[in-house]
């Protein structure tokens, strides 16, 4: 494995806290172990991307994390199942948002795109995107739940054409987490969509991915797909907790 190549990885890492046990103190000790890892690269010390943790704990994150460098990822929009009326997922992006979120990850309606109400998927992506207010938008497929390459492939053309910063794969909360043949079939549409349109849309793979030779697996595919320069935490993240660990176990 090539340390560089692991460097990068690591640079692109949303450390995620999701658990049901999660509290002010556990997030907040979560927050400044973070703060804490660090990994030296071409001259430079190198942190993971963003904290990934519950709307509730966003200002606890927000104030461990103040002048890190890395950055407060909030999942909203009635994560993981989506199944809520759309004005409360808005009002949930709105609280992150004001608690102090620098990123959202929500997830896409995938009920009403296998039910082929497409029009609404793009609608509440939408209006998720314009609640952001500007911050950064992260739209999870939840892959293992789409039964062909083609709705994945639908799946994230709508996230797109909803306004997606992100196209991710997963919640992390069923079964099914990230697979590759689901990043290859997102990767493609956000190929095509750059081609198209002179937008580049990133990409996050999560759920499962434990391992640093798995992560590099994503990491290689994005970049044979989308050049080089696509391996930065502007475009490309991996969602992570064991991982995080891995890593610095390898590149220490």
């Amino acid at each position: 494995m090539s340390d560089e190549m692991l460097a990068r990885v690591f640079a692109c890492i949303d450390n995620t806290t999701l658990n049901a046990t999660d509290n002010n103190a556990s997030v907040e000790e979560f927050c400044r172990r973070t703060k804490n890892l660090t990994i030296n690269s071409d001259h430079s010390t190198l942190s993971v991307a963003a904290v990934c943790v519950y709307p509730r704990f966003v200002g606890v994150a927000s104030k461990v994390l103040a002048g890190s460098g890395i950055k407060v990822a909030s999942v909203a929009g009635a994560f993981p199942h989506g199944q809520l009326p759309l004005e409360l997922k808005v009002a949930e992006v709105q609280y992150a948002v004001a608690q102090g979120a620098d990123e959202v990850d929500v997830v896409l309606s995938r009920g009403a795109l296998l039910a082929g109400e497409r029009d609404t998927v793009v609608r509440e992506v939408q209006a998720m995107k314009e609640a952001c207010q500007g911050r950064t938008l992260k739209v999870i497929l939840e892959t293992g739940e789409l039964p062909s390459p083609t709705l994945i492939a639908d799946a994230a053309q709508l996230a797109i054409d909803g306004g997606a910063d992100f196209i991710k794969t997963s919640t992390g909360k069923i079964a099914v987490g990230a697979t590759l043949e689901a990043a290859e079939t997102m990767l493609r549409v956000v190929q095509e969509n750059a081609k198209k349109r002179a937008r580049k849309v990133g990409f996050k793979a999560a759920g499962g991915i434990r391992l640093p030779e798995e992560a590099l697996r994503y990491a290689r595919l994005a970049q044979q797909t989308m050049g080089d320069e696509y391996l930065s935490p502007t475009l490309f993240r991996i969602g992570a907790s064991s991982l995080t660990d891995e890593l610095l176990k390898v590149l220490a």
